[in-house]
């Protein structure tokens, strides 16, 4: 039978939150040092100029529905013309081998090093922190049952087989906060790799192949089915209305605008 472990509310004050908030901490410090330490990319003024096509023509398939037909299909046939496309014409960055570039550029290498320390160093002091004070803690269960192979990865530094395997130990709570708060992290802190411009302007000093940026923007220009959204609103409220005067409540209305 497993044993039934009634937690004292002081864990939750003194072990879980401390856990979670030192873990939240650790992380916004490293994003911001990581931001304040980063050498900006190194490109050329052709790859810059062939990143500033591709992200424009990225930028016009994304957000296609706010432009008019006959707009979008202006600059459909700017990008992808078969003779005179912008995105057919010839790229003088064909893609550079990333060992190739370390080894000619040292400052790569470097930088790399750099941002791998930033990444392990705060994570191995702050799993000693939580392994010297808080080793042998109960901090929580889980609201469902779960089987006996998920003993390991819930219940690391509390060595009992009788303790049921819903329950969580303190440094498996450091460990599960490590792994799941990247998603906190994007809500509070931002994404740096949504930033569509610096993301694409790193792979291009990176190497990147122009040819295949091309291709990619080019088939999504080309396959993409043009739909205004404005023309989609104006039916969707004339719908709205039309369920609002035959009697319908505004749940209603919306319901039935959303399934037509």
């Amino acid at each position: 039978m497993s044993a039934v472990v009634r937690l004292d509310p002081a864990i939750r004050a003194w072990v879980l939150l401390p856990i979670s908030i030192a873990m939240y901490l650790v992380g916004a410090l490293r994003h911001h040092v990581s931001r304040a330490t980063a050498s900006p990319p190194r490109a050329s003024t052709e790859a810059m100029r062939e990143m500033s096509l591709a992200l424009r023509a990225e930028r016009c398939r994304r957000y296609a529905g706010y432009l008019r037909r006959e707009t979008f299909e202006a600059r459909r046939r700017f990008y992808c013309d078969a003779r005179d496309g912008a995105l057919r014409k010839p790229t003088s960055s064909t893609g550079v081998n990333e060992q190739a570039a370390m080894l000619s550029d040292p400052t790569k290498m470097t930088g790399m090093m750099r941002k791998n320390a930033m990444m392990i160093a705060p994570q191995m002091v702050t799993a000693a922190w939580v392994n010297f004070f808080f080793t042998g803690f109960v901090v929580g269960k889980t609201p469902f049952p779960l089987t006996q192979r998920f003993r390991g990865m819930l219940q690391r530094g509390v060595a009992m087989q009788s303790l049921d395997v819903t329950y969580v130990s303190s440094l498996s709570w450091y460990f599960l906060n490590f792994f799941g708060l990247g998603g906190v992290f994007q809500l509070t802190l931002g994404n740096d790799a949504s930033n569509d411009a610096e993301a694409m302007k790193s792979a291009f000093a990176s190497g990147m192949n122009a040819d295949r940026a091309y291709a990619s923007a080019r088939e999504g220009l080309e396959t993409i089915k043009h739909e205004h959204m404005m023309h989609i609103a104006d039916r969707r409220a004339t719908k709205i209305l039309r369920a609002l005067n035959a009697g319908a409540t505004p749940r209603r209305a919306r319901r039935a605008a959303a399934e037509a």
